[in-house]
């Protein structure tokens, strides 16, 4: 049963904060959902989840990515989960910033004892995704997901693991390979253990070769930035890039470059992680089928150590 926490008048739709005690976790859980103007009398419209980066809650999003007008305006419903459970009491949970709270990786954990509730995928994908569309006026036949660093990680993997479930998938910066960087390698290490080959399955690069085939026709959407302190160190695109590329899997990576110090873009860091929210709209935009969408250009590696020398 959803508890409201609060609601709030937002462009004509409402902004909620909900509670819920979640069978997945075993605990309770928070999520909050926009809920545009169209759909307040209870029709069904389509709905983007959102997964957030490394240290977020499910405010951060709806406070800091301004995307409620837009949304408004299209009839988009968002909905933005934890990037963790809360409260457990796991020894060692809090220690660090990118790993247990605010860390969840959206993943299943294996290993004990963060097997008992750190359970973010089945959580999202099963129950979370059962919730919203049962009890929410969303409709089940329409809802795509996108997310940053970490949750660009979850965006990625729980669509194409789930492409009958999430009709288009993009990511702000992503996580994209990481099997191969220290962010998922401490990760996957402690969640799943010391068997890499069980890590594969959480990582968007790998499950794109495994596919070998197109597993969204209508594309894949990247934002990246190539002033990414972690571009080179965690990030990873190129090798999101290559896979799509021996896959066939249509992919538009959307490289600011300048062009965000040129509009006067914010250059808010998040997590640690270059994201301009004033990208955010451009993302709901392209992926609730409003507007024309942009001609993405390849992601380049070469390029973006060139980019950071000049």
């Amino acid at each position: 049963m959803l508890e409201l926490i609060s609601e709030h008048r937002c462009f004509g739709g409402a902004q909620r904060f909900y509670r819920h005690t979640s069978t997945v976790i075993g605990l309770p859980m928070r999520f909050s959902v926009f809920i545009p103007p169209q759909a307040r009398d209870g029709r069904a419209v389509p709905a983007l989840f959102y997964l957030a980066g490394l240290t977020c809650t499910e405010e951060t999003f709806m406070i800091k990515g301004g995307a409620q007008w837009l949304a408004a305006e299209h009839g988009v419903a968002l909905i933005a989960p934890d990037t963790s459970l809360r409260g457990a009491g796991v020894p060692g949970e809090t220690d660090a910033w990118d790993f247990g709270v605010g860390a969840g990786f959206y993943l299943d954990a294996t290993q004990a004892p963060w097997s008992a509730h750190y359970r973010m995928y089945s959580y999202i994908v099963d129950e979370l995704y059962g919730v919203v569309t049962q009890s929410l006026p969303i409709d089940a036949g329409r809802i795509g997901i996108f997310g940053h660093s970490m949750g660009g990680h979850g965006a990625l993997t729980l669509a194409l693991r789930n492409p009958d479930k999430f009709r288009s998938v993009s990511a702000f910066a992503p996580i994209a390979a990481p099997t191969r960087c220290p962010w998922g390698e401490k990760a996957f290490a402690g969640y799943l253990g010391a068997d890499r080959e069980t890590w594969r399955q959480y990582d968007a690069s790998e499950l794109l070769a495994k596919a070998g085939q197109v597993v969204f026709p209508g594309g894949i959407l990247i934002d990246q930035g190539l002033n990414d302190q972690f571009l080179e160190s965690q990030l990873h695109p190129h090798l999101f890039e290559r896979a799509c590329q021996d896959a066939g899997q249509p992919l538009a990576a959307l490289i600011p470059d300048r062009a965000l110090a040129q509009k006067g873009g914010s250059g808010v860091r998040a997590g640690g992680v270059e994201y301009d929210h004033g990208r955010t709209p451009d993302m709901v935009r392209l992926l609730s089928g409003a507007g024309t969408r942009r001609r993405g250009r390849p992601y380049s590696h070469r390029r973006s150590a060139a980019s950071r020398r000049r």
